[in-house]
């Protein structure tokens, strides 16, 4: 039991303990609360994988929960892929122990994911759009309102660069949004949270973690390569990854190049008008330092 690894700890490591754990939980209360994440009476579906951040994630909501000032159920679910070794008893017996209610779609995703992608070829898209399409049906089927996912502030920034550097888009992960088929309200309440926090956190809290033997072996991911790059600006330049956080929080779509975010045929007719209209309020010193 989890409660137990941290009964464990010496004084000062359960001091610096409770500050992370508070911290986790005040950065999770704001972005649920930043964008009316869950609403009164809404059925939380927490997908869980086996890894850190959905482990966490389901810890953090049953901890809100208990002083939320509006009721709203918890439902864990697991979907079985059928990789070979994966240990079928470890999420329900420490979900049976932790007395959340659970269940386990079992679909075997792996079969038809290696029979598909050529060998050595990256497996996660295929993978990932399975998955989304079986946790959908399951959440339609069983009055599922909003779909909690364990990402983090990191997948974030690192999706962002993803996109920037490989899809040739400015879009990232956010923190809430409609599905494509916009039947399903898609939520990611650890959005403000930082990945090495989340692993502190789990390896105190001692959560059985399970591996992903379909895509977590494999080295090569472009995704991996966005992780790493960060680290290393974090390692060299502390803050930065912040910033770029936060820089995604403050966009000014009149200082971008995109003719469908901001009206730029239509800046002639508001020449002279004393309203804002998006612009950067150092513009004016930027034209005059020319």
């Amino acid at each position: 039991m989890t409660d137990s690894a941290t009964s464990e700890l010496s004084e000062k490591q359960r001091y610096e303990f409770n500050k992370l754990q508070k911290r986790l939980r005040r950065l999770t209360g704001e972005a649920i609360a930043d964008f009316n994440m869950i609403e009164a009476g809404d059925k939380v579906m927490v997908c869980l994988s086996g890894g850190k951040d959905s482990y966490t994630l389901l810890d953090l909501l049953l901890s809100l929960r208990l002083n939320a000032p509006i009721h709203f159920d918890i439902l864990a679910v697991n979907l079985d892929q059928k990789q070979p070794g994966f240990p079928e008893d470890v999420l329900p017996a420490y979900l049976t122990q932790r007395q959340v209610p659970f269940h386990i779609i079992e679909q075997d995703t792996y079969s038809i994911v290696k029979r598909v992608v050529p060998e050595g070829k990256t497996t996660c898209g295929l993978c990932s759009r399975l998955r989304r399409g079986l946790l959908y049906r399951y959440a339609a089927e069983n009055g599922v309102t909003k779909i909690a996912l364990g990402h983090h502030r990191d997948d974030i920034v690192e999706t962002f660069f993803l996109n920037l550097f490989h899809g040739g888009k400015l879009k990232a992960m956010p923190p809430k949004l409609l599905s494509d088929n916009q039947e399903h309200i898609v939520i990611r309440p650890l959005a403000y949270c930082k990945e090495k926090d989340i692993d502190t956190y789990a390896r105190i809290r001692a959560f059985p973690l399970i591996p992903c033997n379909l895509c977590g072996s494999q080295q090569n991911l472009q995704r991996q390569a966005m992780k790493n790059m960060l680290a290393e600006w974090d390692r060299l330049y502390p803050g930065r990854v912040e910033t770029i956080f936060t820089a995604m929080q403050n966009v000014a779509p009149s200082q971008l190049v995109d003719r469908g975010l901001f009206d730029f045929g239509a800046l002639e007719s508001l020449r002279g008008q004393a309203k804002s209209i998006g612009f950067d309020g150092g513009e004016g010193l930027d034209i005059l330092a020319r």
